[in-house]
């Protein structure tokens, strides 16, 4: 009986805009909900690696500059037929050292943890995935004396300025990106925008994130936010990704967006400890944008 051939190495190359396809039949085979849209949003507003073997893209990887010295990583894949060849540690290598010392960060599933922490990452925080088809849902009113109004475009320097603060990552460049595919409403107190959440189009539905507010009793303006789009999708599947300590996974359960998942938050280039909290005392993130990123 002869023996199978050895594979040779697969070829590494920077992620182009005709890999979308490529890249999303990945995803899928893996089981996870990305459009080719969403893809394309991603890959647009960052950069990455492919693999490939004999023409065929094989795994992918993408990260996403946060001003001068941040970043995120995610979008890491490697087709179920060709794992266990190194091929997911290598294009990690390849996005760590295009980011050189950017203080970085992504979000392990229990699979790519162990290969993560080999490569210097450590533990600083938690992600919960919460989804579902939306019930009947009653909006929660803001607090006394605020409004929620739509986002106009005189409010994005306000909103990259919260999202930034309560995220500790320069969200200048994905913003104003991330506001040509989404819909956004804001939380005002006396002219001064407290609070804000976004929604789009994404996998199997629709997702809810950034929301970013100040802190309140109950987390009251946070679920002012998130319920504004609730009550607006009756009957549309939901996807919202929040951090471990956002306390409001009890709620948005009973509400019927079930906990799914919950990945590590990770960083790079930095202690972990400088990490597990709040980036901000005030301003606290409800709902991230993608766990790719952050």
């Amino acid at each position: 009986m002869s023996e199978s051939p050895v594979k040779k190495a697969p070829i590494y190359r920077a992620f182009a805009s005709s890999d979308i396809v490529a890249a999303h039949a990945l995803s899928l085979a893996v089981g996870w909900p990305h459009r080719a849209e969403d893809w394309q949003f991603m890959f647009d507003a960052g950069s990455g690696f492919v693999a490939e073997d004999n023409g065929e893209v094989i795994g992918t990887t993408l990260y996403w500059k946060c001003g001068a010295d941040r970043a995120t990583l995610g979008l890491v894949i490697v087709s179920p037929l060709e794992q266990g060849r190194g091929i997911g540690r290598r294009l990690m290598e390849l996005a760590l050292e295009a980011l050189g010392k950017r203080v970085t960060f992504l979000h392990a599933t229990p699979a790519g943890q162990p290969l993560y922490e080999r490569l210097g990452f450590q533990a600083c925080g938690t992600v919960d995935q919460h989804q579902g088809t939306v019930g009947s849902v009653r909006t929660v009113t803001p607090p006394d004396g605020e409004r929620l109004r739509a986002l106009t475009g005189d409010d994005v320097p306000r909103i990259i300025e919260l999202a930034s603060r309560a995220s500790g990552l320069d969200r200048s460049q994905i913003l104003p990106a991330l506001l040509d595919v989404a819909q956004g409403v804001v939380l005002e107190r006396s002219g001064e925008l407290v609070g804000f959440s976004l929604l789009r189009r994404f996998g199997r539905g629709y997702a809810i994130g950034p929301v970013v507010a100040a802190h309140s009793p109950d987390e009251q303006r946070a679920k002012s936010l998130i319920s504004h789009w609730l009550a607006k999708h009756v009957n549309d599947f939901v996807r919202i990704d929040l951090p471990g300590n956002a306390g409001l996974n009890d709620w948005l359960s009973a509400l019927g967006l079930t906990r799914v998942s919950t990945v590590v938050k990770m960083v790079r280039n930095e202690p972990a400890e400088q990490h597990c909290g709040d980036a901000d005392a005030i301003y606290g993130v409800f709902g991230i944008i993608t766990q790719a990123l952050g």
